[in-house]
């Protein structure tokens, strides 16, 4: 049965090649695809009105004959269709599609039809109906006979998510439900169901064929969302059981248990000038706790911007010197990992510790050399961006790798730097905080941990709207915080302007404004297309104080630190994502007093872009943003998931099913683990039921999934 679930969609009767190169289009390459390609909603065709008791304004289906059809001229051509059941005459009317509502359509024909009820110069009327011809002229019309033979009306009729492709060959709704019952028929009888009985029971989930029929075929609304929850929870279950089974792999491999809280961590926390955070200790002691275990450590490490993670890291990496190691710690972007450098070279300089950037800027002589230290295995940090994963990089003893805003990797770049080393401990970071449903996918196997405090002193950022036509308040706004002696970012979307464009640039303004009306002041401009010196020299400056106010694109939203920086500005600010409008917001207020975050709005805001700018004003807090974003954008795009390492989700929603992945979760971690159920009985979890998990799961998501005992 396996191979046939696994087997090309085309040979599906009613596919074939052109038909399946469109569902590809939608993500459908196989029969199980097919199976699991979810509805989006269901209109209930249960029953059918009579068209002598239809009100406008509701949504109705009518079983009718054609009594004359077709085209009326006039200022907008339109298809007319004139129906009458013995009660009433009823028209539908379609302005596009003429050609195949003409070729479908003809007087006589009995015909089934949804749609919302208007009305005409006195006439009932359905705009584009749906619909499907039950029968010619003469046929029989009694209602019963003919909704039963229907796949379009007479129950819950299913709606599904469609491309142009799909379209293209006659595979709309309509199609699709054809040829889903084609598959339904030929494969049911012979679905062997992956979950045990004693799992469906204890969990109350329907069998995996009326699952599947439930899902496509639904007799009502219950019996729709009982299939969805038993496939949801699936989807989930498979999701877990694989990242309990890495855990478990992990946590079998041998590691180094190294010695913590040595005297070089000792005087580096006594040299940097504050007492860390009740949060930080606590990160600090569970890091340390994982460190001296003799198992690798896989930590996630989640922090609000300015909560203080460098530190953390600072000193889970000179653990790994402590003990006569190396560590590692890579950015994803030039100017954050050379501002880590050069924070790590004050810091830990003094303790006599080396700390090297692996950058493009080094010469080649320079390159050799750090290269040839690297490999020799000489105790030490290095610090750099994508550069510390090329081939010829090599670490000879690599203790403790750290992956900072980790979520700008992709998964396969992540776990490239601890493959240089054997069994290196592990701490990836962000500043992004991640919805609990969605660190239990992407980072389920990992263990978290949380700085949820701001050190003391640090103010919730000010955030206000404003729309772009008042530029000359806020041109004001910035000119008294550079008389202050205050420091100015002000972020554009663009680097140049552009004839596709409406956008304003960072160029252009900051011609301007030098030019115009901050011309008194010191402005600098940072953007991706400078050359790496070019961009060093502006952010030094600005650092140093030298320049007021600095014009930027997106470049400085990760990582610069500007204590003296209190106001932002962000130009457009409709055209950014969520996270990364709470990224450019965390570039102020990290020097105490009170900052202030300005979004500049276009005039027309799309519905989401509303919800994502009053987000920002109604909040700072890290958690709640991350949860709004994913309820607005919605899993497949929140963090580029499907780069980074998340199975695309078929049929479960990440943010209604929380409680189900909950679930899911607890039967998978406990089943590997060996767990009993209530009376502390052994769950009877045979080396069977194990394989069929293992080729579901390798089925569903994928050859390359690296599998541990499962496999």
């Amino acid at each position: 049965m396996e191979d046939r679930l696994a087997s090309p969609v085309q040979y599906v009767r009613g596919v074939g090649p052109v038909r399946a190169e469109a569902l590809r289009s939608v993500g459908v390459e196989s029969v199980e695809d097919l199976l699991l390609y979810a509805p989006r909603r269901y209109v209930d065709r249960r029953h059918c009105s009579p068209i002598g008791e239809l009100r406008e304004g509701e949504t109705a289906t009518v079983l009718a004959q054609v009594l004359a059809a077709g085209t009326a001229r006039g200022r907008r051509p339109r298809f007319v269709a004139r129906l009458g059941d013995g009660t009433a005459v009823l028209e539908a009317v379609w302005f596009q599609g003429l050609n195949y509502v003409q070729g479908a359509l003809r007087p006589g024909d009995v015909v089934v039809l949804s749609g919302r009820v208007g009305s005409y110069r006195g006439h009932l009327q359905i705009p584009h109906p749906e619909f499907e011809v039950l029968g010619g002229a003469g046929e029989a019309t009694e209602e019963g006979d003919l909704l039963e033979e229907s796949l379009h009306a007479g129950g819950l009729i299913p709606v599904y998510p469609l491309s142009a492709e799909l379209r293209s060959v006659g595979l709309a709704s309509r199609g699709l439900r054809r040829i889903l019952r084609n598959t339904l028929d030929a494969v049911a009888s012979d679905l062997e169901d992956p979950l045990p009985e004693w799992l469906r029971v204890r969990r109350d989930l329907l069998a995996l064929d009326r699952a599947y029929e439930g899902l496509h075929f639904p007799a009502d609304p219950e019996e729709a969302e009982a299939a969805r929850h038993r496939l949801a929870y699936e989807e989930f279950f498979y999701l877990e059981l694989l990242l309990a089974d890495r855990q478990g792999h992990r946590q079998r491999r041998p590691g180094q248990a190294l010695r913590t809280w040595g005297p070089l961590v000792r005087r580096y926390l006594e040299g940097v000038g504050f007492t860390l955070t009740r949060a930080q200790q606590r990160v600090l002691a569970e890091i340390f706790e994982d460190l001296g275990r003799p198992h690798p450590m896989n930590r996630l490490l989640q922090g609000d911007v300015g909560s203080g993670k460098t530190v953390v890291a600072a000193c889970t990496l000179l653990t790994a010197v402590e003990n006569g190691l190396q560590g590692a710690l890579m950015a994803p972007t030039e100017i954050l990992a050379e501002q880590h450098h050069g924070r790590l070279r004050v810091e830990l300089g003094a303790l006599g510790i080396p700390v090297h950037l692996l950058s493009a800027r080094l010469t080649s002589a320079e390159r050799t050399g750090l290269l040839e230290r690297l490999r020799s295995g000489e105790p030490g940090l290095v610090v750099g961006t994508h550069a510390l994963i090329q081939e010829d990089v090599d670490f000879g003893r690599l203790g403790v790798v750290v992956v900072d805003e980790q979520h700008r990797f992709g998964v396969l770049q992540r776990g490239a730097l601890p493959a240089k080393g054997t069994a290196p401990d592990v701490l990836v970071m962000t500043a992004t905080p991640i919805p609990r449903t969605l660190a239990m996918t992407l980072y389920g196997d990992l263990d978290t941990s949380v700085i949820d405090e701001l050190p003391p002193g640090r103010q919730p950022v000010e955030t206000h709207r404003f729309p772009l036509a008042r530029n000359e308040r806020v041109e004001a706004r910035v000119r008294i915080a550079l008389e202050e002696g205050r420091q100015v970012f002000w972020v554009f979307p663009l680097v140049e302007e552009s004839a596709k464009s409406d956008l304003q640039a960072a160029v252009t303004a900051y011609e301007r404004l030098r030019s115009g009306p901050l011309c008194e002041h010191r402005i600098g401009l940072v953007h991706g297309r400078l050359r790496a010196e070019e961009k060093d020299a502006v952010m030094s400056a600005f650092r140093s104080g030298e320049i007021g106010l600095l014009v930027a694109t997106t470049v400085i939203e990760v990582g610069v630190d500007v204590p003296d920086a209190s106001l932002i500005l962000i130009q457009h600010a409709e055209r950014f994502g969520l996270s990364q409008l709470h990224q450019l917001r965390g570039r102020v207020g990290r020097g105490g007093g009170q900052a202030v975050c300005v979004l500049l709005e276009g005039d027309e805001l799309t519905a989401e872009a509303e919800q994502r700018l009053q987000a920002m004003v109604e909040t700072t807090d890290g958690f709640r943003i991350a949860e709004a974003d994913l309820r607005i954008r919605g899993p497949g795009e929140f963090f580029g998931t499907r780069q980074h390492g998340l199975p695309g989700l078929r049929v479960a929603d990440l943010v209604g099913d929380a409680p189900l992945l909950a679930l899911a979760r607890q039967d998978a971690f406990g089943l590997l683990a060996g767990d009993g159920d209530e009376r502390g009985d052994a769950l009877p979890v045979t080396e069977e039921v194990r394989e069929g998990w293992r080729r579901t799961i390798v089925r569903r998501l994928g050859e390359k999934i690296v599998l541990g005992g499962i496999a």
